[in-house]
């Protein structure tokens, strides 16, 4: 189970870092930045694409907010504290 543990750590930490990246402006579609999104965007969306289908978007002002990544990642915490 720790190899399990571990595996769900380490995509919480790929959800957030791809969250994170969302906040920084893209320079265009080439460049190292690009490339980590698209790569991040692969691995991350098989799991908030389902999420993104249920959860409404609520909006603030103009933008709607998307609470995808939180609610994954405390679905995760939740499974990872019940086998660790």
């Amino acid at each position: 189970m720790t190899l399990l543990h571990d595996l769900i750590s380490l995509y919480i930490w790929i959800l957030f870092i791809a969250a994170l990246l969302t906040w920084i402006p893209d320079s265009g579609s080439s460049g190292a930045l690009h490339s980590v999104r698209r790569g991040l965007h692969v691995v991350t969306e098989p799991v908030l694409r389902p999420i993104r289908s249920v959860l409404p978007r609520p909006r603030v002002g103009a933008v709607g907010v998307d609470f995808s990544v939180l609610v994954a990642i405390v679905l995760l915490v939740i499974i990872n504290s019940f086998i660790h």
